[in-house]
């Protein structure tokens, strides 16, 4: 009786919202005195059950905050919970965010209902919004959240990732929010489109981002990359922004700079082409660089060609690739000299696996390469940018139109480009040749540069150019004779060898360079 009688003194005494802790015994007998029985209590309030430490009985702990009266306290909770429940959580997850942020209880409803919708509106919801709020809860009511949330939604119009919103506003200091916006607004500033910025925020280290880099460090970065790319470098690469610019970055670009002779727009060259080249060290770039003169015989100026052509070189292996590489082009007969103009060529050489080169070697000396030749390394070179399937399906389909592994030599040896053709291309072409056009397969031994043109945009139209005019020339040359009437054209075509080898010769008989 006690306990009641503080319990109704302390709700007429105080008008602000208050706590209180009270302990109901297992026994329904204080219901009789009628203040306020237990089943008001359960339903008015949220109760916990407890185990007594000094007995083994269970109680009820009740925490209450009254505004005046139990009815306005149970209609405020219960408005709550709907509020929750309408999108989509559990009452036990209510329960633990109110546990965990109290401030819930105390904030305005229709706050804690837009800033829900407005998570909503970035494609946060199910299982990703109900761990976000359990795992952030005074995202509901802390006011810091406010400005990003808004640029997020209204800015970026919804544009970044759910898994990327989620690292981002699940921050441990909540402060560092505050230069989110200036940042990206500074990057979409400077060229980053906007449904690029996603990307670009994805691949770099957030947390670094946020909590390391001020706005007038990134500002200094992207001046600094500015002869060089600037901003299109950091596209293609973002986790440059997680750099450091004096200690990395500075560096490792000056480092190429003075490799390419201070040619700031080779430099650039080299950094549009792999920007991930400024992960590597100067250290790890020297050493490439020196290994590639002392070994290979080149001077600096040729190892920055090859790195211009071909940066990836740097990131190449030199113990697994670079070196068995080069002993296999010496012992094909190069010299430094011709080891600097065949990397110049075909720079890929040095990257491709060993599966890769294996298969396409085996399939060289099959039709008739010779072992340490140079025309075995020139016929290596030119099937680097195909892969060895397209190679092998291209020969079977020279065997399949009759041509011998000889012939295939012979014009790989001629026009060596004629081994990494697409093969469905390829095909149409032999097609249209031999069909339409009346060839012989054995008239490519001549000209096997004739593959290497546009089926539609080159061989067909000069074809028909040709064939078009020759008619009428035909034509106005047998009228002139007197052999056609001059009322009536006729359709005079030409069956000769003759005639038909020279078409073939004008039609497709160019430049192999021309495209």
């Amino acid at each position: 009786m006690v306990i009641l009688s503080l319990v109704s003194c302390s709700v007429s005494l105080f008008s602000p919202p208050i706590s209180l802790r009270l302990h109901i015994p297992p026994v329904t007998s204080l219901c009789s005195h009628g203040s306020f029985p237990v089943s008001t209590f359960q339903a008015e309030l949220r109760p916990l059950l407890f185990s007594c430490l000094d007995r083994r009985e269970t109680g009820l702990i009740f925490r209450c905050n009254c505004l005046s009266s139990p009815i306005e306290c149970r209609s405020q909770m219960e408005t709550l919970f709907s509020l929750f429940r309408a999108f989509g959580f559990r009452e036990e997850e209510t329960e633990m965010i109110i546990a965990k942020n109290p401030d819930v209880k105390s904030t305005s409803l229709d706050k804690i209902g837009a800033r829900i919708a407005s998570l909503q509106s970035l494609k946060l919801d199910g299982f990703a919004l109900q761990g976000l709020i359990a795992k952030c809860p005074n995202l509901l009511t802390s006011e810091e959240f406010d400005l990003v949330i808004t640029f997020l939604v209204d800015e970026l119009e919804g544009r970044l990732e759910p898994e990327l919103v989620e690292r981002l506003l699940a921050v441990v200091d909540t402060s560092f929010l505050l230069s989110f916006n200036q940042k990206v607004r500074l990057l979409i500033h400077h060229g980053i489109p906007k449904e690029k910025i996603s990307h670009v925020l994805s691949k770099v280290y957030l947390n670094k981002l946020l909590y390391q880099k001020s706005v007038e460090d990134i500002e200094r970065l992207i001046s600094f990359l500015e002869p060089f790319g600037g901003i299109g470098i950091i596209a293609r690469r973002p986790v440059i922004l997680n750099s450091d610019l004096d200690s990395q970055l500075i560096p490792r670009v000056e480092f190429i700079r003075n490799l390419s002779g201070e040619d700031d727009f080779a430099t650039g060259t080299v950094l549009r082409r792999l920007p991930a080249i400024l992960s590597y060290s100067v250290d790890h770039m020297n050493s490439h660089v020196e290994f590639l003169k002392s070994f290979a015989g080149l001077t600096s100026e040729q190892v920055f060609k090859i790195v211009h052509v071909f940066p990836n070189v740097i990131s190449t292996s030199k113990e697994r690739k670079l070196r068995p590489r080069l002993e296999f082009l010496k012992d094909c007969g190069f010299d430094s000299p011709g080891i600097f103009k065949f990397l110049s060529k075909a720079p890929l050489f040095l990257a491709l696996s060993e599966d890769n080169l294996s298969h396409k070697l085996g399939l060289l000396v099959k039709i008739g390469y010779k072992h340490r030749t140079k025309e075995l390394a020139f016929a290596m070179g030119a099937v680097t940018r195909t892969s060895s399937d397209n190679m092998q399906r291209v020969i079977g389909l020279y065997l399949s139109y009759g041509l011998s592994f000889e012939d295939i030599l012979a014009m790989s040896t001629k026009h060596p480009q004629v081994l990494q053709y697409n093969h469905s291309s390829l095909e149409e072409k032999l097609e249209y040749l031999i069909e339409y056009m009346g060839r012989e397969v054995e008239e490519l031994l001549a000209f096997p540069a004739f593959l290497g043109y546009k089926l539609d945009s080159r061989i067909k139209h000069r074809y028909e150019e040709k064939l078009k005019s020759r008619e009428e020339t035909s034509y106005s040359f047998l009228r002139k004779k007197g052999r056609l009437s001059p009322f009536k054209k006729r359709k005079t075509y030409l069956h000769t060898d003759s005639y038909q080898n020279r078409l073939f010769l004008e039609a497709t008989h160019l430049k192999a360079h021309q495209p």
